[in-house]
């Protein structure tokens, strides 16, 4: 099992509907414990599996320093019925990925997630039509409005796709807030971004700016847009469901 899970969070990059086209062409391992629960260690809470510790893919004892994460993370593990399927455990990646790469990483990972601010989707606009641009504008604004005001300065709207450096000042304020964080909480970020489109609605989440409801609606303007203009697309809309869940994952790590 330790080398099957090790070998699912090798590339951490992926996208959650790749890897779980992947994951779901292997051979998941058989639940072989009764009970999973959460207890305290040295530094934190470990996760137990009829009292055998959780192991991350490097061999390091899984430990995670809030207890309501570790609780979230042990209920992942008891959710599991026949077998392991890490595919629908996305607390349990994020906190592999967390003390076995972004811990050790740190400043590569935030600087990726500033890097995604400078292109970020808030600040590129729909020409037209617009019912569209409009509604951009209402989801969008007040949430850019405000990451100006907590950096210090005003991002750049674009229209259409050319790109356009963003202020260098803001994106420096952007990374530097990205310093108080922990590994894990980083590690949550960046999965927020990468689902969103968005660095900026992902740290409104985690600052508390706007629910994850609202985040999540905005990330998906346009797709909705789409949606009610053309018809609902069967694939989109269950990629989008694992999507959430793994944002949802991202954001209860976030807003603890």
């Amino acid at each position: 099992m330790r080398d099957y899970l090790e070998s699912i969070e090798e590339d951490s990059a992926k996208n959650p509907e790749q890897r779980a086209r992947e994951l779901s062409r292997r051979e998941l391992p058989k639940r072989f414990y009764k009970d999973a629960v959460h207890a305290p260690v040295e530094g934190g809470f470990a996760i137990h599996l009829d009292g055998r510790p959780v192991k991350t893919p490097s061999k390091a004892l899984l430990v995670m320093h809030d207890e309501a994460v570790a609780k979230a993370v042990a209920q992942e593990w008891q959710a599991q019925v026949k077998v392991i399927n890490p595919g629908v455990m996305p607390l349990t990646r994020l906190a592999n990925s967390a003390q076995d790469a972004v811990a050790q990483r740190f400043d590569e990972v935030a600087d990726e997630i500033t890097r995604f601010c400078g292109t970020d989707a808030l600040c590129y606009r729909a020409p037209d039509p617009q019912v569209l641009v409009e509604r951009q504008m209402e989801l969008w604004d007040p949430v850019l409005d405000w990451a100006g005001d907590l950096l210090g300065g005003r991002f750049s709207l674009i229209e259409g796709l050319i790109h356009r450096e963003q202020p260098p000042e803001l994106l420096t304020a952007f990374r530097k807030r990205l310093d108080s964080l922990s590994a894990l909480e980083l590690a949550a970020l960046h999965t927020a971004t990468s689902l969103s489109g968005s660095a900026i609605l992902a740290l409104a989440v985690a600052e508390k700016r706007i629910s994850v409801d609202e985040a999540w609606t905005a990330a998906f303007v346009e797709e909705d847009f789409n949606e009610e203009r053309w018809g609902e697309d069967e694939e989109a809309s269950r990629v989008r469901v694992y999507k959430r869940t793994e944002f949802d994952a991202a954001a209860l790590i976030l807003t603890l």
